[in-house]
């Protein structure tokens, strides 16, 4: 089953991006809202703020969760053993952001909040309805006013050779969230694990506006919508030596909205942190 990609703009575009999150965990919408030319102005000036040292100025707060992550505190992903190659920085209203950054990434943060919402009334309007009555709260209920929506600005850096045998940019994982929304990065290499095992390619022409579901979606509608696995892959050839910046927006509900019966959004984002090593 192939991720579809999805007019925003067509009329039945909620049922088909709906039917591509369900069989497959991923859609990707073209004609959307989000402006390309912030997008790319973004990359740039990110790019240059990972290449400076004011990068370590905000080291991040283990507490907080906001700031700068350097490769060498790096994720590594659940069930692995060896860190992804990247480094990233995590933007959170309340945070602490680069002063020259600040607007640009804010207003990114907003208009792709504000379309989130109405991703997930898609999503809801076409739950069925044993899974609809199973959401505590309307879904788009769940992000509102939330401190927890995170944006992360990812660099994974040119491969050098001297990379700890086995890793790559990102290794196979499942996002914690509600759902995560990405630009497509400027270089490819994002994949996503079909049901038979085998990996595919998500649709990722510049432009393209790819999204996925995270773990906290899975629970909530009790396992309708699959939390899928992906990874990025390493370039191989002339794309080896090219920076690749990546922008997901992870939708978090308020903490103490209720998932399930075992869960709130709290206690859940608590354990998988733990298990990710980025929380004591």
């Amino acid at each position: 089953m192939q991720v579809q990609v999805v007019d925003y703009t067509d009329k039945d575009a909620p049922q088909k991006f709906v039917e591509s999150l369900r069989t497959t965990g991923f859609g990707v919408l073209v004609n959307h809202p989000i402006q390309q030319s912030l997008v790319e102005s973004i990359y740039k000036n990110w790019h240059a703020f990972f290449q400076s040292n004011d990068k370590h100025n905000f080291a991040f707060d283990p507490h907080k969760q906001d700031g700068y992550f350097s490769p060498e505190v790096s994720e590594t992903a659940k069930g692995h053993s060896k860190k992804d190659i990247k480094e990233y920085y995590h933007i959170y209203p309340w945070g602490r952001i680069p002063t020259q950054l600040k607007d640009e990434i804010l207003a990114y943060y907003q208009s792709t909040s504000d379309l989130a919402a109405e991703l997930l009334d898609w999503v809801e309007a076409h739950s069925p309805s044993e899974v609809s009555k199973k959401y505590s709260e309307a879904l788009s209920n769940m992000i509102k006013d939330t401190p927890n929506t995170l944006l992360r600005v990812l660099h994974y850096p040119p491969l050098t050779g001297d990379e700890e045998p086995g890793a790559i940019r990102a290794a196979a994982h499942e996002d914690i969230n509600l759902l995560t929304i990405l630009p497509a990065a400027n270089e490819p290499g994002l994949q996503v694990q079909q049901q038979n095992g085998e990996w595919m390619d998500v649709p990722s022409d510049f432009g393209n506006l790819i999204i996925n579901i995270g773990d906290m979606l899975q629970e909530a509608s009790g396992g309708y919508f699959p939390s899928t696995s992906h990874r990025v892959i390493n370039p191989t050839g002339k794309g080896s030596d090219k920076s690749r910046i990546s922008l997901p927006l992870f939708l978090h509900p308020r903490s103490e909205v209720v998932l399930s019966e075992k869960h709130t959004q709290a206690s859940y984002l608590l354990e998988r942190l733990r298990e990710l090593g980025v929380k004591a």
